[in-house]
Formats: C-alpha cells, sequence, structure tokens
C-alpha cells in the first residue's frame, strides 16, 4: 500500500524522525482554521501517490490563513497525472540550507537492503543518477545485522552532506532504516530530507510504501484505507480473499498464482490483445473461490472475454471446473469463458466441462491457443 505525504510522516514522527508540525484538509476552509493553528507561513501540498507535484502547481507557499485559504481552493480537485487531489496537507514553513534524497528499499536480486543517499535532493533522482552519478551512493544493508553506526556514518561522508551536522544526518538515516524495518515497508523514501539554517535534519516530504502482507502485526494500519478511494472491484476482491489490480484491456483473466497470471497477461499481449485485469486466486483456490473470482469480473463492463489459467499444483483442476460450472448456474456472464487446465485432477476437469461446453465456456490445451481465442472472442464482444 503506497502512503500519502502525511500519513508517512505520521509514522516518522512515531519513531523519532523530525517532521514539520503539520495538518490535514479537505475544504479550503479547513485550510484556513490549520494555518491558523500553525501559524507563520505555511506549505500547502496536494496529497497524491505521484510525484511531480511542485511542477503541476500542488505545492504553494502561503503567507497566512487567507491565502491558504485560496491556494486550497486552487489544488484541491486539480488533476495531478490522472491523479484528483481530494486531501492537501498544510505544514510549518522550513528554512531550508541544504537538500538531500535519501531512501531504504529491497534489492532482491542480492537479497539484501539497500540503501540510497544523494546530497542533491528535491530533483528527479532518476536525472541525478543519470547526469551525475557519482553524486547517488548505494550501499547494501545486511537485513540480519541492519544499518550499522559506521554504515550510516560512511553514507554521509561519501555522499558528500555536510560535514558539521554529519551525526545528526547519520542519526537520521538510521532513524529512517528502523523505520524501514519496523514497518514492514518495501520502500522509505525522503526527497528532501532538508537541513535547515539553524542546522537541523527534517524529513520534509515522505515517499512510504508499506508491505500489506504484514498488516497483521500493525492492525492499525487498516485506518489508512479510509483515505483512499478504493476501486469498487478491487474492495470486492479483497473482501473475497482474491488478489485483484485493474488493467486496460478486455480480457479478463483468471489464475491461480501471481507468476502465472503475469505470465498469462503477456501471453495475451503477445497475440495482439490486452488484459483487463490481474486476477490471483491463490494456490488452493476451489469452487467458490472460483465463483467469487468471476463475480467480481461481472462488475467491470471493459471485459468482453474471460481467460481462466489453472495450474493444479495444490489447486485440483476438477474444482476449478465444478466452480465455473456453479457459477455459470448462479452468475449472469455476458461473456465466454475460455478455460486451460493441467496438472492436478486436470482429466476430470475436462470430463467436467464437456458436459457444459457451449459458446459460453471453451477448453483449450495450450496457454497459447487459450490466448489466442480469448482475444478473438474480445474483439467480438
Amino acid at each position: 500500500m503506497d502512503l500519502f505525504e502525511y500519513q508517512g510522516k505520521s509514522l516518522f514522527a512515531r519513531l523519532g524522525v523530525p517532521v514539520p508540525e503539520g495538518r490535514v484538509a479537505r475544504t479550503p476552509e479547513e485550510a484556513r482554521t490549520a494555518a491558523e493553528e500553525i501559524g507563520g507561513k505555511v506549505v500547502v501540498k496536494a496529497q497524491v501517490q505521484v510525484g511531480g507535484r511542485g511542477k503541476a502547481g500542488g505545492i504553494k507557499l502561503a503567507d497566512g490563513p487567507d491565502q491558504a485559504f485560496a491556494h486550497a481552493t486552487d489544488i484541491l480537485g486539480m488533476d495531478i497525472k490522472g491523479h484528483t487531489v481530494d486531501i492537501v496537507w498544510l505544514e510549518q514553513a522550513s528554512n531550508i540550507a541544504a537538500e538531500y534524497y535519501v531512501s531504504f528499499t529491497l534489492d532482491r536480486s542480492v537479497k539484501k537492503h539497500l540503501a540510497i543517499v544523494s546530497a542533491q535532493g528535491g530533483m528527479d533522482i532518476e536525472a541525478v543518477a543519470a547526469d551525475t552519478p557519482e553524486a547517488v551512493v548505494k550501499m547494501h544493508i545486511d537485513p540480519v545485522v541492519g544499518l550499522t553506526n559506521w554504515q550510516a556514518s560512511e553514507l554521509v561522508y561519501r555522499a558528500k552532506l555536510d560535514r558539521a551536522t554529519a551525526r545528526k544526518s547519520a542519526a537520521a538515516l538510521r532513524k529512517l532504516y528502523e523505520a524501514f524495518v519496523s514497518l514492514d515497508c518495501d520502500l522509505v523514501e525522503v526527497n528532501p530530507l532538508i537541513l535547515t539554517d539553524d542546522g537541523e535534519i527534517v524529513a520534509l516530504d515522505s515517499k512510504v510504501t508499506l508491505d500489506s502482507n504484514a498488516f497483521f502485526r500493525h492492525p492499525d494500519f487498516e485506518d489508512f484505507r479510509s483515505a483512499f478511494t478504493e476501486d469498487p472491484m478491487e474492495k470486492m476482491a479483497r473482501q473475497r480473499g482474491l488478489n485483484f489490480i485493474k488493467l486496460d484491456g478486455s480480457v479478463g483473466i483468471i489464475g491461480n498464482g501471481a507468476g502465472l497470471v503475469m505470465s498469462t497477461i503477456d501471453v495475451v499481449a503477445l497475440v495482439g490483445g490486452a488484459a483487463s485485469n490481474f486476477l490471483d486466486v491463490g494456490g488452493g483456490a476451489g469452487a467458490d473461490t472460483i465463483t467469487n473470482a468471476l463475480e467480481v469480473l461481472t462488475n467491470d463492463p471493459t471485459v468482453k472475454s474471460v481467460l481462466i489459467n489453472i495450474f493444479g499444483g495444490i489447486t485440483r483442476c476438477d474444482l476449478v471446473a465444478q466452480g465455473i460450472v456453479e457459477a455459470l448456474e448462479g452468475l449472469e456472464l455476458q461473456w465466454p469463458i475460455v478455460v486451460r487446465l493441467d496438472g492436478t485432477n486436470a482429466v476430470e476437469g475436462r470430463e467436467i466441462l464437456r458436459g457444459v461446453v457451449s459458446d459460453a465456456v471453451i477448453p483449450v490445451e495450450t496457454m497459447r491457443e487459450a490466448a489466442e481465442k480469448a482475444v478473438e472472442l474480445a474483439g467480438k464482444g
């Protein structure tokens, strides 16, 4: 789950990472009140899960409550790269002496955490890496040991952060790494992490991605969802224990296992089609799960055909076939279903489907054949 800036900062503050005082506002009137409470100059910042807010006019400095009201009026409802601004964050303006970039993530290629630090924060880090790669310092961290004091100091030294405040910078890096680990994050990024005129290190931004698979360790994280306008189909799928992501095509995809679903999406693209979704029913999917998956897709008007691709390991293909039969009896399906079964009880599954084979259910032998047929049918839909 990608958090809004203000949500990430609330977690930072909980762990002792310095952040500016701020307030959330959903209306211009709330923005005025927030500015009055904070006092002095404030920054009004659009809350969207995408970069480039400043260039789009989504971050503005206000001298006081009236100007904060005006800026909030302009920013709320703004479209930034396809994201509508429903919330603004007002925070105390900072006196900036230097801007740094810091991030922690997982480098799966070496099975270690990766720290990235640069003294050239406040801008597109990809452009910095391309134009001046020596300005971006990377270091792998053993997740068993964690970020040590000497590693934090080395990052500060190699990235050429301000020497006079090196200890404070190193302490901030350790705190951010602590947040990355203890909060079960996939990513913690601060751009910029600033050095103020009075020598303090402050997280002026936050980009935090939480691992939703670890939410059982953080029950309060579910409260973050209330700030998002969740896609109704994604919500329905989550409530049914399904992994669903909406895409832009017309071929509905149902598979068991993330790798198989992604491969199916790739094969559909290879034969000239486009998937309308990613839908993983998991490793032990039975009849009820398949019925639930098909029910989710019935709420998507962009779907013109459905490709069910099942490899039976833990999953039994006969139960998948039974789920398809039950779905046909209980749901009004407006599109044909192409089914490819392979693995455990695949023969039995095909026998079950033969009893209902029609224009609505089309069993095939291979993934490519299934993709070609589904794309063909979507073109006729």
